[in-house]
């Protein structure tokens, strides 16, 4: 299985995104508003320059109080962010997440960002790749009785 099957089975909703120079409250508000743990950092082109995850907005909170809120994406995101294709195999994705300790991966074309992947899509991959498994050795060796 590939990351172009999850992206295929979650269809073609909206890319949640926000601006490096948008507020904290901002983002937080997107990130409740598309129910999700992240957001892709986008620049006026549309490329991928970070990633900002409910976990930095906690860090900023932790470190800043309250006043973090006012701070822009850019003082809080990821810069160095890491990647997947659409070429890619879920069990490679899932290796890279599990050793880099991350739990988004935007999905890029080159330049171009086509989609995310979180660690439960990727989870819920495997978990259904190997439940057929399961199911075609378990017919296998009925027939074989």
């Amino acid at each position: 299985m590939r990351i172009d099957d999850i992206l295929h089975h979650k269809g073609h909703a909206e890319l949640a995104t926000v601006a490096p120079a948008d507020s904290i409250a901002k983002a937080s508000r997107l990130l409740d508003e598309h129910n999700v743990g992240a957001l892709v950092v986008t620049d006026r082109l549309g490329r991928l320059v970070g990633i900002l995850s409910e976990r930095d907005i906690v860090r900023g909170l932790a470190r800043d109080g309250a006043e973090v809120l006012h701070c822009q994406v850019q003082e809080l995101m990821t810069k160095d962010v890491l990647t997947c294709r659409r070429e890619d195999k879920v069990k490679d994705v899932m290796a890279t997440i599990t050793i880099r300790r991350v739990r988004h991966l935007p999905v890029v074309e080159g330049e171009r960002l086509v989609g995310i992947v979180s660690i439960g899509d990727v989870l819920k991959s495997r978990l259904e790749e190997t439940t057929q498994e399961m199911a075609v050795y378990r017919d296998l060796s009925i027939g074989r009785v």
